[in-house]
C-alpha cells in the first residue's frame, strides 16, 4: 500500500519518518519531492572499468552549485534531504517526469527499512544535448509503502554489509 500525503504527514509529525528539510510544499499527494545536493561524483577522464580486477581510483568528487551534465555522461548525486526511515517502511526514488521528458533518468530506485542518510542517485543525459543541473532543484520524488511487519533486519542491522548508511553525500560503489 503506497502512503498518502496524510499518512506521510502523520508519520512525520509522529517521528517515524524523517525527511530534513522539509518545505510543506514538497508534499505531493503520494510523494515527496526531494532535491538535488551540491556533491557529484563523475568517472575520471582517460581511465577504463575493469571489474575483473581491484578497483582503482577512476572516480573525482565535485562540490559545485551548478553542474552542466554533458550528452550520455553519467554521474552520481546525491539528494539534499537527509532521509530516515523506520523499520516498517520502504521508499521508492523516482526520477521527475518532466526531467526525463529533456533525456535526464535517475535510474535510483529502492529504499531499504531502516535508512538513514543522503540518497545516492545515478544521473545519465541521454539528450543530445548538455543539461545543467542545479543545487537546490527539484531532482525526483519519494513515495512510501507500509511492510507487512517490522523488518527483522533493517538497513544498518549488523552483519548485513550496509556500506552506505548515515551517508551524507553521493557515495561510490563501496561493495
Amino acid at each position: 500500500m503506497i502512503l498518502s500525503d496524510r499518512t506521510i504527514l502523520e508519520e512525520i509529525g509522529a517521528k517515524h519518518l524523517s525527511i530534513l528539510p522539509l518545505h510543506p510544499d514538497d508534499i505531493q499527494p503520494a510523494s515527496v519531492d526531494v532535491h538535488l545536493h551540491n556533491t557529484f561524483i563523475r568517472v575520471r577522464a582517460g581511465v577504463y572499468i575493469d571489474v575483473n580486477t581491484a578497483p582503482v581510483p577512476i572516480t573525482e568528487t565535485l562540490e559545485v552549485s551548478v553542474y552542466t551534465l554533458l550528452p550520455n555522461q553519467f554521474v552520481l548525486a546525491s539528494t539534499l534531504e537527509f532521509i530516515e526511515l523506520p523499520n516498517n517502511i520502504m521508499a521508492r526514488v523516482e526520477g521527475c517526469s518532466s526531467l526525463m521528458r529533456l533525456g535526464l533518468f535517475s535510474m535510483s530506485g529502492y529504499v531499504d527499512p531502516g535508512w538513514k542518510g543522503r540518497l545516492t542517485l545515478e544521473l545519465k543525459n541521454f539528450s543530445s544535448v548538455p543539461i545543467v543541473l542545479q543545487h537546490g532543484m527539484k531532482i525526483g520524488q519519494l513515495s512510501f509503502q507500509y511492510l507487512t511487519s517490522d523488518a527483522k533486519r533493517p538497513y544498518g542491522t549488523s552483519g548485513l554489509g550496509s556500506h552506505y548508511q548515515g551517508q551524507p553525500e553521493a557515495t561510490r560503489n563501496l561493495a
